[in-house]
Parts: structure tokens; C-alpha cells; sequence
């Protein structure tokens, strides 16, 4: 019997630089796998791990399947994280982010510095920015979180929480928004929370501060911040259903506009001012190019969701129920979604705003020297007006894409309210 370890080679070298392997006859590395983009500097990986892809990278103090097994495909794993246990592929984890056993992180997640999440943890099409909490039990795809300041005052998802991201139509145009990218990045907003054994129904956005109670299912959005939200069941009941109809479509159009937006605000923030600070940090340029990456899943991932809807307005147009309103509103969708499309796919937000980033930008370089690299340190370090001239620059780039979309789609009289 042939006991070598796959990749025996690689294993070596690995070890020959400083990884700690206990059982080097337990772990599987692919033979994609590059050595060189796995630091020597404090990273253990724990017996029964399976490493895979070219483009994985695993950072300095990374710990990986220390409560049970972990399979890695093409993720970039900052430092000091912490994979306890589960699979994860084509994902972000950045400085100090963990999930614990039995997690399930699939494309299109980054979870920034902190973000962490309990024991079977379900995350697919996810953004986590800084310090946000799961608890147990958890199924949130297809959503971007922010809030908080710290890890003692986070946003947090309770246990047995679910993000309704499938419509009874079979549409997933249902990502949500909890908290945004202006504000959240600077690390200055409220927690939100989100009560364990409750869910929200995408597409929902929800403001700062606020309080859903447990059991509690968000079906509406809540702008408002510093609410505490409280739910109750439907009516008992059996109503006619018929599907394909559509009658929420402004509602649905508009918040996932409004999340491409805030994914496009999102990458000028990585670009313009996270890209200098990967890049003093050992395989942080590799790091950086995986998050960007990330982003581009996510928005192509929104873009293909919004276009199945729109390619279904002709067969939604012979059901009933649509008003004059609306049915205008659904030829037009149907033949100009290409142009809404179009307009994520270009480079149009890396122009918008400049008269906020620039000044921004340069106080922010004033903050960052050789001495200072620890991103959160310098987020937190701003000043309160400083803080006020980015979330200006990154809410002119969501609130100038959400007025051409709206000069598309005229009959929807999107973003009036």
C-alpha cells in the first residue's frame, strides 16, 4: 500500500518553510497548488485538510481545519484567519476573519477584517464588511452586511437565521441590503441586528441601528435607522396565486439597481484606497486581486439574475393583474435591460465623484505611513469630516447609476421616493 501523500513535493516545501503540518499523510494538496503563495510565517494546517487551485493563498498565522476538516478551492485567506471546519471556494477571508465547523462559503463571498461566523454557517454571493457576526445555523446568500465599530459593537445575525433568496417563480434577483458601502466602510455606523430563528425576504434593504426581534421575518424594507422592527404572521388562509405576475416590479428593479450600485461603490473603495495597504503586506497583492475578483462575481452574478427576470416580462405581460403602469414598465425592462447592464459592465463609476475623493484621498495618505498599515486603525483614525467626504464620494457613484438606470427604464419611475 502506497501511503505517499499526494503532492508529496509540495507538502514539502511547505513544511520546509516554516508550515506546520502535524500529519503531513492526512492532507491532500492539488497540483495547482502553488507553494510560493503560502506563507512559512505561522500557518498550521490541521490533519484531513484538502487544499486546492492555482489561485489559492493562505497568509501569515492563517489556522486551517482546526475543529474538523477543511476543503479550500481558490480562496485567498488573509492573516491571522481562522477555517475551522467546511468547505470554501472562489472566497475572501481578510485579516482575522473565521468561520468555525461545518461552514459552507461559496463564490462570491469576501468577509473583511473580523467578520466571522459560528458553526454551520451557509454564505454564497455574501459581502461581510468589517466585525459582522453570524451566530449558528445560518443560511445568508445573496446579501452585502456592514455596521458596527468594533467586535465588541458589531452587527450580529442570530442562530437559525434565513435570507429568502429564491422566489416562488424560481427568480434569485433577490439580494439585500443590510446597512450600505458608504457609510459602512467607515467603520462609524451602528450594529444592526438581526434576531436568531427569523429570515428576510430579498430583495429588502435595511438602515443602521436597527433592531429585529427574534422570529421576526423582514418582508419590507426599513429605511429608518435605530428602529426596533417587529413582525407578525400572516392571516391563515388560501388565496389565488398567479405566477410570473410581478406586481412589486419597481420594488424588485430598484434594490437590485441599488445593490449593483453599492457593489460598484464598493470596488473605487478597494482600487482608490484599500489596493496600498494590501501591498505592503506579504502576498497582499494576491489578496487584493482575489477580492476584486470577488466583486466581479458578484456583479455578474446580479446582472445575470436581473436579465432572467427581464427575460420573462413578455409570458408576465399575458397574466393578470397588470395595470397600464406597470405593464409599460415591463416592455420596457424586457428590451432595455442590455443598456442597465451595460452600464454596470463599464467603467462609468471609476469617474463619479471626484470632487469628494480627491480631498478625501489626500487627507487619507496623510494618515498612512510605514508605520501604519493596519487598515482598521486607519478607517477609525479618521476624522468625523473626512469620514463625511468619502461616504459623499461613494454615494455620488450609486446615486449617479441609479439616475442613468432610472433614464432607462423611464415607465418605472424608479428612485422617486
Amino acid at each position: 500500500m502506497d501511503l505517499t501523500p499526494n503532492n508529496q513535493e509540495t507538502i514539502i516545501q511547505l513544511i520546509e518553510k516554516g508550515v506546520e503540518i502535524p500529519n503531513p499523510l492526512t492532507i491532500d494538496i492539488g497540483d495547482g497548488v502553488k507553494a510560493a503563495q503560502i506563507s512559512g510565517n505561522g500557518v498550521k494546517i490541521y490533519p484531513g485538510c484538502r487544499i486546492y487551485g492555482g489561485e489559492t493563498v493562505i497568509a501569515a498565522g492563517a489556522q486551517i481545519g482546526r475543529e474538523g476538516p477543511v476543503t479550500i478551492e481558490n480562496c485567498q485567506i488573509g492573516p491571522g484567519v481562522e477555517l475551522k471546519g467546511g468547505y470554501f471556494k472562489k472566497a475572501v477571508f481578510l485579516e482575522k476573519s473565521s468561520m468555525g465547523l461545518g461552514a459552507h462559503v461559496r463564490e462570491g463571498c469576501i468577509l473583511e477584517e473580523q467578520a466571522n461566523g459560528a458553526h454551520c454557517v451557509g454564505l454564497k454571493q455574501t459581502i461581510l464588511l468589517p466585525f459582522v457576526t453570524l451566530g449558528s445555523l445560518i443560511n445568508f446568500c445573496d446579501c452585502l452586511m456592514a455596521g458596527g465599530t468594533s467586535r465588541k459593537d458589531h452587527s450580529e445575525v442570530g442562530s437559525s437565521y434565513i435570507h429568502f433568496n429564491f422566489t416562488a417563480d424560481g427568480d434569485k434577483a433577490t439580494a439585500s441590503l443590510f446597512g450600505d458601502v458608504p457609510r459602512g466602510v467607515m467603520l462609524n455606523q451602528p450594529g444592526i441586528f438581526l434576531g436568531g430563528q427569523g429570515g428576510a425576504i430579498g430583495p429588502v434593504r435595511l438602515g443602521y441601528g436597527n433592531i429585529v426581534i427574534a422570529g421576526t421575518v423582514l418582508r419590507k424594507d426599513v429605511l429608518e435607522n435605530n428602529k426596533m422592527v417587529i413582525g407578525k404572521s400572516h392571516r391563515g388562509g388560501v388565496i389565488p396565486f398567479v405566477p410570473d405576475n410581478y406586481v412589486g416590479l419597481p420594488h424588485m428593479v430598484e434594490n437590485n439597481i441599488l445593490y449593483l450600485g453599492n457593489l460598484a461603490a464598493l470596488k473605487q473603495w478597494y482600487i482608490h484606497v484599500r489596493q496600498g495597504i494590501f501591498n505592503v503586506h506579504e502576498l497582499g497583492d494576491l489578496i487584493y486581486a482575489g477580492a476584486l475578483d470577488k466583486l466581479a462575481i458578484a456583479k455578474k452574478e446580479r446582472i445575470k439574475r436581473l436579465k432572467a427576470v427581464a427575460d420573462k416580462m413578455p409570458d408576465s405581460l399575458k397574466k393578470d393583474g397588470s395595470g397600464k403602469r406597470t405593464g409599460e414598465g415591463k416592455v420596457e425592462l424586457n428590451n432595455n435591460i442590455g443598456q442597465v447592464c451595460d452600464l454596470f459592465d463599464s467603467d462609468v463609476a471609476a469617474g463619479i465623484g471626484a470632487e469628494h475623493r480627491d480631498p478625501f484621498l489626500t487627507g487619507l495618505h496623510k494618515q498612512i505611513n510605514d508605520n501604519n498599515t493596519d487598515y482598521l486603525k486607519i478607517i477609525k483614525g479618521l476624522s468625523a469630516d473626512l469620514s463625511r467626504e468619502g461616504t459623499l464620494w461613494l454615494d455620488r457613484i450609486i446615486h449617479e447609476l441609479c439616475r442613468k438606470t432610472a433614464g432607462i427604464l423611464p415607465s418605472m419611475n424608479l428612485f422617486r421616493k
